[in-house]
């Protein structure tokens, strides 16, 4: 899985390709923790080029929910695929997360 990063003024967003599977569960906590360490307040994870969440991503996701919590900022979703949207359905995790349909949505909602 490839992770790039994006600003919209104040909020950031970390866009994710590929299939968010196990062995990409790392490299996601890294890049999140390094953008809450560096100031970022307004966080969003696009999910538009994620095809699959596995289990230990859910995890992954929930963990920076929490994060994100304790620290004082404020994590949105965007952009799930049907897939993605189906296994957060299965799961029951999708009342859990503010979720946008498309990315200039999410952003938007941090004004």
């Amino acid at each position: 899985m490839k992770i790039e990063t994006q600003n919209y003024n104040q909020v950031t967003v970390l866009k994710l390709f590929g299939e968010f599977a196990s062995d990409s569960a790392k490299a996601f906590q890294d890049q999140a923790t390094s953008l809450l360490a560096a100031g970022s307040r307004c966080l969003i994870v696009d999910l538009a080029e994620v095809g699959f969440i596995d289990s230990a991503c859910l995890e992954q996701l929930l963990w920076f929910r929490d994060y994100c919590q304790e620290n004082r900022c404020q994590m949105k979703l965007a952009s799930l695929d049907e897939n993605c949207t189906k296994i957060m359905e299965i799961t029951r995790l999708l009342p859990q997360f503010d979720v946008y349909a498309e990315l200039p949505q999410a952003v938007k909602s941090f004004v």
